[in-house]
């Protein structure tokens, strides 16, 4: 697929007009939008515009991407690297330096660390989303050499079960709804087959355009009469459209539900015979576990009529091709992995997996996501295998060669078995309500660290409070590099990112990995320049320079359907999946060999009223959170005034029959309590959510207040992650009940007393 426009237009006022594809920062998933970005004479960043040749967006942005001219302008924006003291962590003392300063600082400080304490008592923190997290881990493993990656969300919330399960269960890459976004002719390719179904579940993609699905797409499908299933605790704009539907579910039963589908499905002879007797293994143990979720009891469990889940069962066996789009919602839960393994059982004994209209399947070891794990070959064999957690939870260090959080919060706070001694927040503002659980104890913990490093764009909590140096990221207008959609796992498409504008000295996250990676690692870093970098991935995967990529602007890969039949899936070329058995494992061998149940299972939720009825009058309601916002990605846009503007509180929705009986009306501050902390948000009245639940926003920190300690930023305030428990986790070290504990609310006069 090639554009037809230059990638860089010179206007006859003196502006220059440059096609581009957004990542991040600011953050943003890799979706990749297609942009036009002005630039003025003097390198300024004035103007954006979706780019209408965009094969995937045809010129649609999202709200943040229409308010970049303000972000990138933004007077708070940090624009040079600085320092302070240790002594003055937490005020605002920083001293502006050269690069070279800071990056003399850090080197002599890592140096020392290393000889005194070894490598492994540095730990990279990094956050999600952005374009960093291709970097971080090689940041990690090839320019400080240290086995200590740590994504700091318990059971690694976020993603990481979703991708586990594909791992184990398909031996493959992320599995994403089919939108034809492979396809230069999208829908209208004769391939291609609009699906009669998608289900969402768990999953806002207008919203959130996750990871590598297009949230229009979805608006494009139901035109062509695609029908949208939302399963989901609250009742989403997707649906309540005519013709869709939405399946209201008790937060965290979500394996149950899928259970019992499975059940009347078998049961009810509405599976693909002909996929499940060719590529399935262990078929009749799952039926067998199925039977043990009748719909009665999975209504109750559910809150779910039984009528609704025997329709949505037989529709679902009877209906074709279909989708499913499973959610962070389903990875935010400790009975997670089980919940997706159950899901990805459903697409495929309905023969949805891999066929036109279906679920794609990324081939393993996709571009750049096989050179980002090979960069571990730099940290010591020694090293590698005392990385954290990886003892007490192999199959998260396995699948994903970071720490465990967990059990990174826990050697944080005791030392054992060795301390940490140095952390780089590497594009996380950590202890914002934002991914870790508990932040007050991660905040307790790190402030013991000998010496800080943090890199982001705008002065955050997290770099208030812990960092001794600053380098200041480049927005992706102000630098080169490629999206890919499911970070390599399952890519539609490599858009190429242009550097158009400029703002003081800021670097990319790949920039500060090369820079310093030379003088620390210089073998792992051989590169000349950043487009030598994707000069040197490029060619031997398709061909072309990153200077053609330019050129091409979105590069479409085609897409084969069926790759199980023609041995594309595994490495020694024979037909089926890349697992033990050579099938889709609905038994797992993988599950089986870590000492988990090799079948999904349905475990109760850890924090309600029936795992701790002794609790329930105290705290009689469940609390969800984590929906996300048109104004905001996780912490990042409060400091913007058009997002303010469209969301300038956090709220808590609460069913109006709820804020009647505890006297709340629209707009009053509330307290939402639960057995782990306390936060506050704005009440916002509305009947989309079951009575007994609530929902909460989260990522919410105030950039115009006093940024020093101990206020920093009023993180503290509505910090609704101090309402979440730590290590209520998963056997496998996955998942954690970020979308389901019980709580309480009460009406207060304000954010704060």
């Amino acid at each position: 697929m090639s554009m037809k426009k230059e990638w860089k237009r010179v206007q006859d006022d003196g502006t220059t007009i440059f096609r581009t594809c957004a990542w991040s920062p600011p953050g943003e998933h890799p979706v990749g939008w297609g942009m036009e970005l002005t630039v003025d004479a003097e390198g300024n960043l004035i103007k954006v515009e979706g780019d209408k040749e965009h094969p995937i967006y045809q010129g649609r942005l999202n709200a943040t991407g229409l308010d970049l001219v303000e972000y990138v302008n933004h007077p708070d924006r940090i624009i040079y690297p600085m320092k302070r003291a240790r002594e003055d962590r937490g005020k605002d003392k920083w001293e502006r330096i050269t690069w070279d300063e800071a990056y003399d600082i850090i080197e002599k400080n890592v140096k020392e660390i290393k000889a005194k304490y070894g490598a492994r008592s540095i730990m990279v923190h990094g956050g999600t989303g952005r374009e960093a997290v291709m970097y971080s881990y090689p940041l990690a493993f090839s320019v400080l050499q240290t086995p200590n990656y740590c994504y700091s969300q318990s059971g690694w919330s976020c993603y990481g079960p979703r991708t586990t399960v594909s791992d184990f269960i398909l031996g493959a890459g992320y599995p994403e709804i089919d939108y034809a976004g492979f396809f230069e002719q999208r829908y209208d390719d004769p391939q291609y087959v609009v699906p009669d179904y998608i289900v969402c579940w768990g999953k806002a993609p207008l919203a959130s355009n996750p990871d590598g699905l297009h949230g229009h797409a979805l608006v494009d499908l139901m035109k062509r009469g695609t029908r949208i299933i939302c399963i989901d605790p609250r009742i989403t704009w997707l649906g309540c459209r005519e013709g869709n539907w939405t399946i209201q579910i008790k937060p965290q039963t979500d394996t149950c539900l899928a259970l019992g589908l499975i059940n009347i499905i078998v049961k009810e002879d509405l599976y693909d015979h002909d996929f499940v007797e060719n590529w399935c293994y262990g078929f009749d143990e799952l039926a067998e576990r199925a039977a043990e979720f009748p719909v009665d009891y999975v209504s109750e469990v559910t809150w779910i009529p039984e009528d609704q889940i025997l329709e949505l069962a037989r529709y679902l066996g009877t209906h074709h091709p279909g989708a499913m789009a499973w959610g962070l919602a389903i990875d935010q839960q400790s009975n997670g992995i089980q919940a997706g393994h159950a899901i990805l059982a459903l697409a495929a004994i309905t023969g949805n997996l891999d066929v036109p209209g279906g679920l794609t399947v990324g081939a393993p070891n996709s571009f750049m996501g096989k050179w980002r794990m090979d960069s571990r070959q730099f940290v010591a064999e020694e090293d590698w295998a005392q990385r954290i957690g990886a003892e007490e939870y192999p199959a998260l260090a396995y699948t994903h060669a970071t720490t465990h959080p967990d059990v990174t919060l826990d050697v944080l706070e005791t030392g054992e078995p060795y301390q940490i001694h140095m952390s780089w927040f590497n594009s996380t503002n950590l202890i914002a309500p934002t991914n870790s659980a508990q932040p007050h104890r991660w905040y307790e913990a790190l402030k013991k660290v000998d010496f800080a490093v943090c890199t982001d764009l705008f002065m955050t909590p997290t770099a208030m409070a812990f960092a001794d140096v600053f380098l200041p990221l480049s927005a992706f207008p102000e630098h080169d590099g490629i999206v890919l959609p499911h970070y390599g796992r399952n890519s539609v498409f490599l858009g190429c990112m242009n550097k158009a504008s400029k703002r003081g000295e800021c670097k990319s996250d790949l920039e500060i990995d090369l820079e310093l990676g030379k003088r620390l690692n210089p073998e792992g870093w051989p590169y000349d320049s950043v487009e030598d970098f994707f000069d040197s991935l490029l060619v031997p995967e398709y061909g072309f320079t990153f200077d053609d990529l330019r050129q091409i602007g979105c590069y479409q890969p085609s897409y084969t359907y069926k790759k199980y039949e023609k041995g594309m899936l595994r490495p020694d070329g024979e037909p089926g999946f890349n697992t033990v058995t050579g099938k889709v494992e609905l038994y797992s061998i993988v599950y089986e060999a870590w000492g988990e149940d090799p079948l999904p299972y349905f475990e109760k939720p850890r924090w309600d009223e029936t795992s701790h009825p002794e609790l329930a009058e105290k705290y009689p309601l469940i609390m969800t959170t984590g929906a996300r916002d048109y104004a905001s990605f996780h912490s990042e846009h409060r400091q913007l005034a058009q997002m303010r503007e469209i969301t300038p509180w956090p709220v808590v929705e609460i069913h109006s029959e709820t804020a009647a009986r505890y006297g709340i009306e629209e707009g009053d501050w509330v307290e939402i309590e639960s057995p782990f902390g306390k936060a506050r948000e704005k009440a916002h009245i509305t009947d989309i959510i079951d009575p007994r639940v609530v929902h909460t926003r989260h990522g919410w920190w105030y950039p115009e207040q006093d940024g020093e300690e101990p206020n920093l930023f009023g993180v503290w305030k509505s910090n609704i992650n101090e309402l979440l428990p730590h290590k209520e986790i998963g056997k496998l070290g996955f998942g954690a009940p970020y979308k389901g504990v019980m709580c309480d609310i009460k009406k207060v006069d304000g954010l704060s007393d």
